[in-house]
């Protein structure tokens, strides 16, 4: 039960050797593929790298996260309007897709196949992992993958057979994400309440010891997703996005 798959969900960082079945893969696949999309243009692409080779010089680009030699498949969800222009071209119809918000349509039919196959995957007892890095550099992926103009790299997936069985990782609670009618701005009491259980979590402890920080919330301020680095990948990404054609 698909309810059941997502409730379940853990990331899966280590992977046995077995290769995925490919008639497997590719329903894997056929479920992303019957995600939603803006007008059904299925302005996306999924890179499917298996190849060591390659996966070799993938590595550098994701911060050489062991994942992405390991597993089986790594999986790079791309926005993508170079096909869709191509045929609108050749069937005598002018695109006018080189713009912000053609690229935010792609980026977000990519996200969202990219989670079907995700849940697809977990359903036939597959294991995943998004590696959150693919934007940061994704002209360098741009380079690997040899994507053309029009297609910029959204997310990453690992999928393989586990070769592990992690806890979950904590939530926030319900009442902070679900909003009835209008957004209801939090308080200050509210944001202590609401991440008090998340801060309390022993491992999130011993994450603010390690790092000689005050709180958790500085460990990702100052530690984990700096101004600086946010303002360095923001500039590689405005400047790919140009490149490829979006603005």
């Amino acid at each position: 039960m698909a309810l059941n798959t997502l409730l379940n969900h853990r990331t899966i960082r280590k992977y046995k050797s077995k290769s995925i079945d490919k008639t497997l893969l590719n329903q894997v696949f056929e479920a992303g593929c019957r995600a939603s999309t803006t007008g059904n243009m299925q302005v996306y692409s999924i890179i499917n790298t298996s190849d060591a080779n390659v996966k070799e010089q993938l590595a550098p680009t994701h911060f050489n996260q062991p994942m992405i030699k390991q597993a089986p498949n790594v999986l790079t969800f791309c926005a993508d309007f170079n096909r869709f222009n191509k045929w609108c071209k050749q069937s005598n119809a002018e695109p006018g897709y080189d713009n912000f918000l053609s690229f935010m349509t792609a980026a977000i039919d990519a996200l969202l196949a990219a989670q079907n196959v995700a849940v697809a995957a977990e359903e036939v007892g597959l294991g995943v992992c998004y590696i959150g890095t693919t934007t940061y550099n994704a002209d360098k992926i741009i380079d690997v993958l040899k994507l053309p103009k029009g297609v910029i790299p959204m997310t990453t997936l690992t999928i393989g057979w586990p070769d592990e069985n992690p806890g979950q990782v904590e939530r926030l609670p319900l009442e902070a994400i679900v909003h009835n009618n209008v957004y209801s701005d939090y308080t200050e009491d509210d944001i202590r309440t609401l991440y008090a259980e998340k801060e309390s979590l022993p491992a999130n402890k011993q994450f603010v010891a390690e790092n000689n920080k005050e709180s958790l919330a500085q460990v990702f301020t100052d530690v984990r997703y700096k101004k600086a680095d946010n303002e360095h990948f923001s500039g590689v990404l405005l400047k790919v996005l140009k490149e490829q054609d979006f603005l």
